[in-house]
């Protein structure tokens, strides 16, 4: 059969493979001309101080768009913000369903209702064991152990090949407050023959060997620090880890004493778990109103602000600015959680500034307060042996994670490791290979309101101002060269000394060069005049501090 009528199954990562967060994938399946396309995850990662005034950004979905009529739908494996926090801005317009489960929904329905977004989507259930159809694939979640409730991998099933597409994912035994991996499901995988098998596998964590801690091992640790706090004990956590904050809770509960939260995010996910039934035989959970009438050695209180949030809750605790919660000398604050890289200044920051105030501060560095809900390298071992993967696609990771992970999988003996990046293709059945940079990629950035491309956002242009302040002139000339008005001058972002006033220097520099246009030549070029102010002001301020400034100099003809 000629390639172009040949049925295929291929991968193509949009995001998140070659980075840490941004995950977006499309499988397609059908002839190559022809294929239905399947898109699994939709997420954001966070601007950096590289990247002045970008909030978000976002795989651009260009190649999904020139297939549109081909989309079949949006698989979410679960909603934290880089797997799930792309997708009102982006899948509105596909208007195609979006396949996610009941927390993950709600998580959405939340994100509409606290961001005032007008878009919506078309949502459709799943649940885990629970296969469904859609276009040529068969779907069938399956639930996995990981710091968010329902989280799922996927069985993807066509007629030529399956692929499990793992999410985010950890082999815990001993999960709280949502079930642990479906070892079960996962090696009845692996003993179905019929269908070669392609695993497209979480690699955070492949450069670390051994197995991840359980969540129950930190409840533990987490019980031991609320029963000897002497006085007031704080947590500060991920606030979409409810497994996390009901250990806090069970601890406080156990030592005797009220919960208090503040911070909205925290609220908002704590009300979506009660409602969904995750919370049932907790005590009662108290804003921070309550904070002041419960005794000092009877409270336990749980915030926003892990990752140096600066308006979040902890870092206005630490800087004495919470408009009802301070905490005093002797008071214990736990970090029961890891800075996201970029976070880590801003995190350290607060942990600082509570010391500076006598509040003891624990984090993952001196007791076991946190551990991430991914796999190393022993449950990546194990669950290659339960699968049986005929190909290994690592995803999920940075240029090392990806390529620990592939040695893994050559090291266990999968037969067909794909190291692919964003942009490639890789066929997965049959003949599996990849062929680097076959689909165009880029990143979409949330600029305030606005969604745009790296080059329409100004980014470059805000660098430049940031390094280089801004001056601005602006000269009114007549018909005889005169100066009819002005220069008026504005300076921003520049040094200034009373020994060496910059404004001084630049006005300066103004007269110099008016002084060397005779007035009918100012007539004639005012171009010409307005470039000459231009290099002589940037020259002479570079001169004197070292840096080019942004200039901009207007010359009006009057």
């Amino acid at each position: 059969m000629a390639r172009e009528q040949q049925q295929e199954l291929v991968f193509v990562p949009l995001g998140g493979v070659g980075e840490i967060g941004m995950n977006m994938a499309a499988y397609g399946f059908g002839p190559e001309h022809s294929r239905k396309w399947l898109v699994v995850d939709c997420g954001v990662t966070f601007g950096d101080p590289s990247l002045p005034g970008i909030e978000l950004i976002m795989a651009d979905p260009a190649f999904l768009e020139d297939h549109i009529e081909d989309v079949v739908g949006l698989m979410l494996t679960h909603s934290h913000e880089d797997h799930y926090g792309a997708v009102l801005d982006l899948w509105p317009a596909f208007d195609k369903p979006v396949f996610c489960t009941p927390f993950t929904a709600a998580m959405l329905a939340a994100k509409r209702a606290g961001d005032g977004i007008v878009e919506n989507v078309d949502i459709t259930i799943m649940r885990p064991g629970k296969a469904f159809e859609i276009g040529p694939y068969t779907v069938e979640p399956i639930n996995v152990a990981h710091s968010i409730p329902e989280s799922n991998a996927l069985l993807i099933t066509t007629p030529i090949g399956r692929i499990l597409h793992t999410g985010d994912w950890k082999l815990d035994p001993t999960p709280v407050a949502s079930p642990a991996t479906d070892m079960a499901g996962l090696e009845q995988i692996g003993d179905d023959t019929d269908l070669p098998l392609a695993l497209v596998c979480d690699s955070t964590n492949a450069l670390k060997e051994g197995q991840s801690p359980s969540e129950t091992e930190i409840a533990a640790t987490l019980a031991k620090l609320v029963a000897e706090a002497p006085h007031r004990i704080a947590f500060t956590t991920f606030a979409s880890n409810v497994g996390r904050v009901v250990s806090i809770v069970r601890a406080a509960q156990q030592a005797g004493r009220e919960v208090v939260m503040s911070g909205r995010s925290l609220h908002r996910i704590m009300g979506i778990a009660h409602e969904l039934g995750m919370l049932e035989g907790l005590p009662k959970l108290h804003d921070q109103d309550a904070f002041k009438s419960i005794a000092r050695d009877k409270t336990v209180l749980i915030c926003t602000g892990s990752q140096g949030e600066p308006r979040a809750a902890i870092a206005r605790i630490a800087r004495g600015e919470h408009p009802v919660i301070d905490l005093n000398a002797g008071d214990r604050v736990v970090f029961s959680s890891w800075a996201i890289p970029g976070n880590e200044r801003e995190v350290i920051d607060i942990q600082n500034m509570l010391i500076d105030r006598g509040i003891d501060v624990i984090t993952q560095n001196n007791e076991l307060v946190h551990v991430t809900g991914h796999p190393r390298r022993d449950e990546l071992r194990k669950l290659y042996s339960l699968v049986k993967p005929e190909v290994l696609v690592p995803v999920h990771g940075e240029a090392m994670h990806l390529h620990a992970h592939a040695a893994l999988g050559r090291e266990a003996g999968i037969p067909n490791v794909m190291e692919a990046r964003n942009g490639d293709l890789v066929r997965l059945f049959p003949n599996s290979m990849a062929f680097p940079g076959e689909v165009p990629t880029g990143e979409l950035y949330l600029d305030g309101l606005v969604l745009c491309t790296p080059e329409e956002s100004g980014v470059r242009s805000r660098r430049r101002l940031s390094f280089g302040g801004h001056i601005v002139l602006s000269i009114c000339v007549d018909r005889q060269g005169q100066v009819a008005s002005g220069p008026d001058l504005v300076v921003e972002g520049l040094p200034e000394t009373e020994d060496e006033p910059i404004g001084d220097l630049i006005e300066d520099t103004i007269a110099n060069v008016l002084k060397s246009f005779a007035p009918k030549r100012r007539a004639s070029d005012p171009d010409g005049l307005q470039s000459a102010l231009f290099k002589a002001i940037r020259g002479e301020v570079n001169s004197y501090w070292g840096r080019k400034p942004n200039v901009t100099v207007f010359v009006h003809k009057v």
